[in-house]
């Protein structure tokens, strides 16, 4: 079984901009988006994936990912998805020994950034960077399963 441990935060300012590399282009959907198991497809330039996630414990979940043929996930997002997909602009910073996802929600979500850092066990030490404001790890608001959902929070990075 897969795990996945990670931690969210909001994002401010452009700062991480300086250490990034090129962006990457996410679309994503959710078969189920509420309760504890989340079924999502995603699609990455030539590349598809559904992802499986199981009830979050702490910081931890299973995760089970399996890529999937291209025009299949795109069928799926038209026609199984609840709501319109999700679009952002996914890119990678090396910060601290780690590397942060850092995505730049655009269509209805415009102005929010999220940076997400996957950890290999609960307790690990991580240095924030300065362009990190709050901990939305566990606010449920924050969930991509949520936004698909229409569960938005106000534009831009501040908790209200």
């Amino acid at each position: 079984m897969g795990t996945e441990i990670e931690r969210k935060f909001l994002v401010i300012g452009d700062d991480w901009r300086e250490k990034a590399g090129p962006g990457q282009p996410l679309r994503q959907g959710y078969l189920t988006p509420k309760g504890a198991t989340s079924v999502r497809i995603r699609c990455a330039a030539e590349e598809a994936f559904l992802t499986i996630k199981g009830e979050t414990h702490g910081l931890a979940r299973p995760e089970f990912e399996y890529e999937i043929p291209v025009a299949e996930a795109e069928e799926m997002l038209r026609t199984l998805c609840i709501g319109p997909p999700l679009e952002k602009m996914r890119y990678r910073v090396e910060h601290g020994g780690l590397t942060w996802d850092v995505d730049v929600f655009s269509g209805r979500h415009t102005g929010l950034v999220l940076a997400e850092v996957e950890l290999t066990e609960a307790a690990q030490h991580v240095d924030l960077p300065s362009w990190v404001e709050a901990e939305v790890t566990h606010d449920p608001r924050y969930r991509n399963a949520a936004l698909a959902e229409g569960d938005v929070p106000p534009p831009g990075s501040r908790i209200p």
